[in-house]
């Protein structure tokens, strides 16, 4: 754990720092220049690996378990930021829960776990992150490029996250005057756990060909637009970026 500072380094929250886009979002700010805090729900390993990969390569980080939608989990993992690297400049909304199934067969559980997770986690970090990111900040929320492309078996996540687009868009605009910026970023077929479980080969190789890259996309490539969204583009804000390789 890294030791309390008030240096002026910017500080960023990443939720769902431990594994996959976040974890290389959270790896990504830190080789930035910022302080990180990686949030984490279940897995503490991970999420120690994670924060032991930043102090290796120089940077400041510490791990903090909190449910995105808990609201009071929520508020002390925005104190604990405060508290050990001085406030909170960038907000990095990467946690989330994917089912994938036909509409008709999609059980009401496993939805109501997405929309919990999507779009209540969402809701409440962007939340306290409108009340206490400081000026010049930016919060940056995950859609997914499958709001587009539509691909079946995708109903319930591609509703959660087309709730997001929309959240982000009004925030950006409820966020007048404050000079921080709110935006989404939607990639597209990503070599990730998340994306990879339950696939066949076969599925796996017809989505990679999809995009003119010809290829699936990498945490990496998508660590690098947060990086840029959440450095020197100032200028864009409320938008939704999709991340994809060109596949739509």
């Amino acid at each position: 754990m890294a030791e309390n500072t008030t240096a002026a380094r910017r500080v960023a929250i990443v939720t769902g720092g431990s594994r996959g886009i976040g974890r290389q979002s959270a790896e990504r700010l830190a080789a930035d220049g910022l302080a990180v805090v990686v949030n984490y729900a279940g897995n503490a390993a991970a999420a120690q690996d994670t924060v032991e990969a930043i102090t290796a390569a120089g940077g400041q980080a510490v791990a903090v378990r909190a449910d995105v939608a808990d609201e009071t989990a929520v508020a002390a993992l925005f104190d604990t930021a405060e508290e050990t690297f001085g406030g909170v400049d960038v907000v990095v909304n990467a946690a989330g829960i994917m089912v994938v199934a036909p509409l008709v067969e999609l059980g009401l559980d496993d939805l109501d776990r997405m929309l919990r997770t999507n779009v209540r986690g969402t809701f409440v970090v962007n939340q306290h992150a409108a009340r206490r990111v400081r000026s010049g900040g930016s919060i940056l929320n995950f859609s997914s490029s499958v709001v587009g492309l539509a691909f079946p078996g995708y109903a319930g996540y591609a509703a959660t996250k087309g709730a997001v687009e929309a959240m982000t868009l009004i925030l950006a605009r409820e966020l007048r005057g404050r000079d921080i910026t709110v935006n989404t970023v939607a990639p597209g077929p990503t070599a990730t756990a998340l994306f990879l479980d339950g696939k066949d080969e076969e599925t796996v190789a017809k989505m990679a060909a999809g995009p003119p890259l010809e290829r699936l996309g990498t945490p990496e490539d998508i660590a690098e637009v947060i990086s840029f969204l959440a450095g020197p583009s100032r200028w864009i804000n409320g938008q939704r970026v999709r991340a994809n390789g060109g596949i739509i």
